[in-house]
């Protein structure tokens, strides 16, 4: 038994410590610091590449999960605060846009300001915790000076000598296993450290590791592993191995020569090479299954004076299952649709990339948002899983992905990260009341590499594509013919990239260098603008057929990170629908800008009237750029009819449908104008038509057409009593890039008895499920009405 000494239990004793302690004084917090109860709960570490023992990107673990700081507003004296924090004496630098590399969770603080003095970063100032609107590109680091702080012995810091975090992920394709196109989904498994990259052991290891490893790749589910081959590939080149000769006496030793052994051919050969190159950096690896990162499993690192690692193992290897959408570049498209597919109830809206966006819900046919309330990586992982992309990079809050419009299904949802499902967490239904779309939920999902880049651009956002073709073992890069390359296809590289939209598709590139690649693999690409990559687009096969050969007619893209988005306030048309019957001597511009049927140039002018389909529409930018015309304002056409501008040819397409989609009536409207009538509070407009002023709409703002402006409303003279489909489309032709473009059409359905019209039932193209919507376009009975 441990002895006890009586200053630890007399009262003698005790009031003797405090006497000293007194005449003594406290030691400052500088050179001896205690723990602070504004630090409970709270863990500290550094992290990321390439960096020394004290300095790094600074990471925080609060309520269990890891995440880090964002260089808003972040000085030296935050620094000093987080480096006595991590056991070191004073900041002597501090980093900024990721220098050591971006990390991955939650971004708990933002705008942190400190004066130098805290002694906890608790007591600094910042947006709160867990409130930011920044990316992991601007996690903020520390450099601090290599001293330690006197005694001290924090437990809430991560040594990291002893903890070193996981960065990266990869899967290097094992050899003998064939040749397998873009992307990668089995190989061993090897984590960036340090020292570079290194392999895993595989004893102890479980398809919960190998979850968690197909997550980070951007994978949503692990397959078992074909185990029995590997071991006959070792065993086969461990005999090929044995089978060397052995040195040839004392005189060879001495000169330190060493025979080539004699090996097998192929993947024999291939896989002693590989054998030979083995160095293991991590062991012991024990994940639950639902962690979003290798780095938050229970782990070992290997030592650097290990001299014998993973005895009796090998490395360890992950297959993995693609989601349905890379599913066809990666041989398993067969395998995917023979699964049943049900109608999706989850959806990602108004990212830059795939797998980003708003996290919407289906409930009761109508799309609604989620509130982020308690909103987490666990949460944001199932429903990454659930689209078919990996595990969640960052559980987004506070709107980061737009506001959304309408209902707001779900709030407070806690999940396990096991789900099949979001609808299977638990959560809280809610009403409009209880939550704003200020708080919208967002996700970013982690992808697989598909084997694009660009390349002679200015900045990263633009450059000459470049992809990436053959197979595992074989590939190379080459170039696309610009032949018919335009936005279409432009907008899938930018996405496939994770470089946003499309500004432009460019045939020539002739002023942007190629480097190294000069070959054209890839001609007569097109694409409808919603692929998620290449592959899935339309081209030809080996065969290449370019009209204009040579580098210099090459498809090149200029991407940008944000575009707008508009949206049509459904309920507006609704409630101002209405007929008039105008004379035809009232229609003389109108009939000038064609917004008239095709009937009228025929009508006994100026006598008689034309009937017309009258409604006002606010159009709402929702996006996270300005929508501006295409066009500059040198080839913006006066129209001396109306006093304006037009900036834009066509800018949105009004239409009568029958039930069947045939078109009965139509009308467009050219943009009269694009300025902000109106914005959200807070927001100031940016856009006006008056003395020939900049035209646009403003993030946050709308732009009000009235009913009683001129072609706005859809010439109905000819078509026959019945029942139709009214619908409205903005920026039909995809002019201006938008980070969504299923949101531009709006449909209402219309009962004309011939001297009356009754609208109702509208909504956004994409606001209900897709039964609703065949519900919506469904008259039993009704036949197609015609033309008169």
């Amino acid at each position: 038994m441990r002895p006890v000494s009586i200053w630890q239990w007399s009262p003698w004793g005790l009031l003797l410590c405090l006497l000293c302690c007194s005449c003594l004084g406290a030691p400052s917090p500088s050179t001896a610091p205690e723990k602070r109860p504004g630090s409970q709960g709270l863990r500290f570490r550094l992290a990321g590449f390439p960096r020394k023992p004290f300095e790094g990107r600074v990471e925080i673990q609060r309520s269990g999960e890891w995440g880090t700081i964002c260089d808003d507003d972040f000085t030296l004296q935050a620094a000093h605060v987080l480096c006595r924090e991590l056991g070191f004496t004073e900041a002597t630098g501090w980093t900024h846009s990721a220098k050591y590399g971006p990390g991955t969770g939650r971004i708990w603080l933002d705008n942190l300001s400190c004066s130098g003095t805290e002694q906890s970063v608790t007591e600094c100032a910042s947006r709160g915790w867990g409130n930011s609107d920044c990316t992991h590109d601007e996690d903020a680091g520390v450099i601090c000076k290599d001293q330690r702080l006197p005694g001290f012995s924090d437990s809430n810091v991560i040594e990291v000598e002893q903890h070193l975090q996981v960065e990266e992920v990869r899967l290097r394709p094992a050899v003998g296993r064939g040749r397998r196109p873009l992307p990668v989904t089995e190989g061993l498994v090897e984590v960036r450290l340090p020292d570079g990259w290194l392999q895993v052991c595989d004893k102890g290891w479980s398809a919960h590791n190998s979850h968690v490893v197909c997550g980070m790749l951007g994978f949503p589910s692990e397959k078992r592993v074909n185990t029995a081959f590997y071991r006959k590939l070792r065993k086969r080149a461990a005999k090929a191995s044995a089978r060397r000769p052995k040195p040839l006496g004392r005189r060879l030793t001495k000169l330190k020569v060493k025979p080539k052994p004699r090996v097998g051919r192929g993947p024999i050969k291939r896989l002693l090479a590989q054998r030979q190159q083995h160095s293991f950096g991590l062991h012991g690896v024990a994940c639950v299954g639902t962690e979003a990162h290798l780095s938050l499993c229970s782990l070992e690192f290997y030592r650097a004076n290990d001299t014998t690692r993973c005895p009796g193992g090998a490395p360890a290897v992950v297959s993995c299952v693609p989601g349905p959408l890379y599913a066809a570049s990666s041989g398993q498209k067969k395998q995917q649709q023979s699964k049943p597919q049900g109608e999706t109830r989850v959806r990602l809206k108004g990212g830059a990339h795939p797998g980003e966006g708003r996290v919407e819900v289906l409930k009761a046919s109508t799309w609604g948002t989620v509130c982020d309330r308690k909103w987490d990586l666990q949460a944001a992982s199932v429903v990454c899983r659930e689209l078919g992309f990996g595990s969640a990079r960052e559980a987004l809050s506070g709107a980061r992905m737009g506001q959304g419009m309408g209902a707001i299904h779900l709030s407070e949802v806690r999940c396990s990260g096991q789900e099949p499902s979001l609808w299977k967490c638990p959560h809280k239904n809610i009403t409009a009341e209880d939550c704003s779309h200020s708080r919208d939920a967002g996700v970013r999902c982690n992808l697989p590499y598909t084997g694009i880049r660009l390349s002679g651009g200015r900045s990263r956002h633009e450059g000459r594509v470049e992809v990436q073709i053959g197979e595992a073992g074989s590939l190379r890069w080459g170039l696309i013919c610009g032949d018919d390359w335009g936005t279409l296809e432009a907008m899938v590289v930018c996405r496939q990239l994770g470089l946003g939209y499309a500004n432009h598709g460019l045939q020539e590139t002739w002023y942007w260098d190629s480097g190294n690649t000069t070959e054209v693999v890839m001609s007569g690409v097109r694409c409808t603008g919603s692929e998620l990559s290449l592959d899935q687009c339309a081209h030809h096969g080996a065969h290449i057929a370019c009209k204009r050969t040579g580098t210099r007619f090459t498809a090149g893209v200029i991407c940008s990170e944000t575009a707008s988005d508009l949206l049509l306030h459904s309920a507006l048309v609704q409630e101002t629908a209405y007929i008039e019957d105008r004379p035809l001597h009232m229609l003389y511009c109108a009939a000038e800008e064609n917004c008239l049927a095709r009937s009228a140039r025929s009508a006994p002018w100026p006598y008689g009237h034309r009937r017309l389909l009258r409604f006002s529409s606010q159009i709402h930018n929702l996006g996270r750029a300005d929508f501006r015309p295409k066009a500059g304002r040198h080839s913006w056409v006066w129209h001396e009819c109306h006093g304006h501008y037009h900036s834009m040819d066509i800018f949105t397409h009004y239409d009568i449908l029958t039930p069947n989609g045939t078109k009965v009536a139509e009308g467009h409207k050219a943009s009269f104008c694009l300025e902000d009538t109106e914005c959200q509070e807070d927001v100031a407009k940016r856009y006006e038509c008056a003395n020939f002023g900049e035209q646009g709409i403003t993030v946050g703002c709308w732009d009000l057409y009235r009913h009683d402006i001129d072609c706005q409303w859809i010439d109905i003279t000819d078509v026959r009593p019945g029942n139709y489909i009214l619908q409205v489309v903005i920026n039909p032709n995809f002019e201006v890039a938008e980070s969504d473009f299923t949101n531009n059409a709006m449909k209402c359905n219309c009962k004309y008895d011939g001297h009356r019209i009754w609208v109702h039932n509208c909504h956004i193209g994409d606001a209900f499920s897709e039964e609703a919507n065949r519900r919506f376009e469904r008259y039993p009975g009704q036949t197609s009405n015609q033309i008169v």
